[in-house]
């Protein structure tokens, strides 16, 4: 479908960017770029400020708040590319810097996929504050929007087009013309009325909510201090019986089968129990009841060791991909008060699943979220880097579907002459920071396939993860078994000699055990 007409009544304005932005119907999502595999594309034409303040929710699949989102336009036609979010700066000391940086990582990102940008369109998204205006929103962040161009700009990349939405309307830093885009603002489309909404329907493609409403998913909604009291406590138990156990290598192992079959048990238990048909409150406090403190705080604690997670990581497609999913995310609603840090491995579990059932939305949001509670988790760093740079979930997939059928004697599925089978043991993946970094990415299965673990009773002493700067799939991969980060009790509590007590006793590891980094 290739359309120029504009639905939403505003006329073709000359002034502004015309950007082609190619959808694929088939697999309802937005892309950029020629058709792959034969699957016919559509075409919608976007023409002017008013078309492309509609457009951004279907860029993104959600309704960004308090973001500054810059997209990157290729070609005379101005063709859609690569995109980028992030929070807007609290400070306005630090929108020089961060102007920079954003600028600089959409062009280096899109030369890194073969096509320096030619233009980029800038978008502002902040709702008012309480007493606070739409315009005034505008006013207060002009400075920021022309920190933008100007950082565009010294890279030799116009900015075209630079919007800012807030309270339903839009407003234009470029353009000049009152008729269009008059000192008041142009009032949005209505929802389902633009040329975008059409394209997005036609394609399947659907814009969830807000960014906050997303995140939301992923937090406590509890704000009795009773009830999060009650939560810590069980949490406070759960770590005195799972964490001393965790010392020594066989019961570690123990721990982990425990963690597993009771993950198990607690995924068959959502499997069980449809999602409530409402809304996603209250989809989400119904998944809330069906499972108790005490047995969220044990499975918290055993994701705490990385050679768990990574098992768990293999729900990760099929049917038990969306009960794994609604899982992690009930666990991080449980990491309350001291135990917040603890959310950092069921939200970037939550990531990956999302990632790879093919929503890079939530897999954005929640892999975000991993990096606000632990910025130096590894697992979440590698994952957020791949989903950036357009890696294909598909290869880790394969990985771990080998490692699976490795442990179980048999052939994986799709692998050829039978790799693997009979071996019962698990096959040592390779290095994550060259497996996401974009080096050598052809070689990463023939690397995963032929390498193997070495015994791990030879170990005496585990190294922390190198620290990268984005994310793909990590794991068993660097042979170390042991969590990310520091495995203890909740941060800010005294510890005792002997393990994991309530209150004043939290067992805590030490940097450079096993259970530490």
């Amino acid at each position: 479908m290739n359309t120029n007409s504009d639905a939403s009544g505003n006329r073709d304005l000359s002034h502004g960017p015309t950007a082609d932005l190619s959808t694929n119907a088939a697999k309802g999502s937005l892309r950029a770029g020629p058709a792959e595999d034969g699957v016919a594309e559509q075409q919608v034409t976007l023409r002017g400020p008013a078309q492309l303040a509609d457009s951004l929710p279907y860029l993104l699949g959600f309704h960004p708040s308090d973001s500054v989102v810059l997209v990157a336009l290729h070609g005379p036609r101005g063709r859609f590319g690569g995109r980028l979010r992030v929070g807007i700066p609290k400070s306005p000391q630090e929108w020089a810097p961060v102007a920079a940086h954003l600028a600089e990582c959409l062009v280096t990102n899109s030369e890194r996929r073969g096509e320096r940008p030619d233009g980029i369109v800038v978008f502002l998204c902040q709702d008012p504050g309480e007493g606070q205006t739409g315009r005034q929103v505008m006013e207060r962040l002009r400075a920021f929007a022309q920190r933008l161009r100007l950082a565009c700009g010294a890279l030799d990349v116009p900015v075209l087009e630079a919007l800012c939405i807030s309270d339903g309307r839009f407003w234009s830093y470029c353009c000049p013309d009152r008729r269009c885009c008059p000192p008041e603002g142009a009032v949005l489309a209505l929802p389902g009325t633009s040329v975008m909404a059409a394209a997005a329907a036609y394609a399947g493609i659907q814009v969830r909510g807000t960014l906050h409403e997303m995140k939301a998913r992923f937090a406590s909604r509890t704000k009795s201090p009773a009830c999060i009291r009650k939560t810590v406590g069980a949490l406070d138990d759960a770590g005195s019986a799972v964490m001393p156990r965790m010392i020594t290598q066989a019961s570690r192992e123990q721990v982990g089968k425990e963690t597993l079959a009771l993950a198990r048990t607690l995924l068959r238990r959502l499997g069980r129990a449809a999602p409530s048909r409402g809304s996603w409150e209250d989809a989400d406090s119904a998944d809330d009841a069906l499972i108790d403190d005490a047995e969220a705080g044990t499975v918290l604690h055993g994701l705490q060791d990385r050679e768990t997670r990574d098992l768990l990581a293999e729900w990760m497609e099929g049917p038990e991909a969306a009960h794994a999913l609604r899982l992690w995310r009930l666990l991080a609603r449980r990491c309350v008060g001291p135990y917040a840090t603890y959310a950092a491995p069921p939200l970037t579990l939550a990531g990956w699943v999302a990632w790879s059932t093919g929503d890079e939305p939530e897999a954005r949001v929640a892999l975000g979220l991993a990096l606000e509670v632990d910025r130096n988790y590894t697992f979440a760093q590698l994952l957020h880097q791949a989903c950036n740079d357009g890696f294909d979930p598909e290869k880790l997939r394969a990985c771990l579907r080998r490692e699976r059928a490795g442990r179980r004697g048999g052939p994986a599925p799709g692998s050829p002459q039978g790799a693997h089978s009979g071996t019962g043991r698990r096959m040592r993946r390779t290095s994550t920071t060259r497996r996401t970094a974009g080096t050598d990415r052809a070689s990463v299965t023939r690397r995963a396939t032929t390498a193997r673990r070495t015994s791990l009773t030879r170990r005496t002493s585990l190294p922390r993860p190198a620290s990268v700067p984005g994310g793909g799939l990590p794991s068993r991969m660097g042979g170390a078994r042991t969590a990310d980060r520091q495995v203890a009790g909740p941060p800010g509590r005294s510890t005792g000699s002997t393990g994991a007590g309530r209150r004043g006793t939290a067992h805590r590891m030490r940097r450079g055990t096993r259970s530490g980094r």
